[in-house]
């Protein structure tokens, strides 16, 4: 099977937290997926959506609620993890791909999940960790979050913080910024 070059699939996470460990008998799950892509010729960012995810292991904390605004009456509705991922199959073509994400934390999480849930991993092998190439390219010391990887690229923070459409949205316009500066 061939890859396919032409779009990113640019991908942010939301899992349950809470402010300190989790209670007895529940632990961290995906809730939301947040997918961009981001196109490589052009730079524009389009299929921007936001797959939630139900919680199976886990409740939504008021410290979760707070952080992403998801809340337990709005995933109570929504979609199984495998039916995520099903999408990112069918509707992204993800395991063709090259996908990316803000750290190294969605690659884990992802690959964690589906070895736990026994669901097939959507993605290919390849994944650009933007947080590690940003701060490669700008030479920075160290790697930075992401607001403030809009605040030196000057770019706007579009939308909320942690939730993960909108932080896929801003990770495809920080990856664009640091994928087209080499380019003349």
């Amino acid at each position: 099977m061939a890859k396919k070059l032409d779009k990113i699939i640019v991908v942010d996470l939301e899992a349950t937290c809470w402010e300190g460990d989790p209670p007895r008998g529940e632990e961290s799950e995906i809730i939301e997926i947040g997918v961009c892509m981001l196109d490589v010729a052009t730079g524009e960012r389009s299929h921007n959506q936001a797959l939630l995810v139900k919680p199976t292991r886990s409740k939504i904390s008021p410290f979760c609620t707070q952080l992403t605004t998801l809340t337990e009456e709005q995933l109570n509705t929504a979609m199984t993890f495998e039916q995520a991922c099903t999408i990112l199959l069918s509707e992204y073509d993800a395991s063709r791909r090259t996908w990316a994400s803000y750290g190294d934390y969605d690659r884990w999480k992802m690959q964690t999940q589906c070895e736990t849930f026994g669901i097939p991993y959507p993605f290919g092998p390849t994944h650009i960790n933007v947080k590690n190439l940003l701060a490669i390219q700008y030479q920075l010391k160290r790697e930075i979050g992401l607001d403030r990887a809009l605040d030196l690229l000057h770019l706007p923070m579009e939308g909320t913080h942690h939730r993960g459409m909108d932080d896929a949205w801003n990770i495809a316009a920080v990856l664009e910024r640091v994928l087209f500066s080499g380019r003349g």
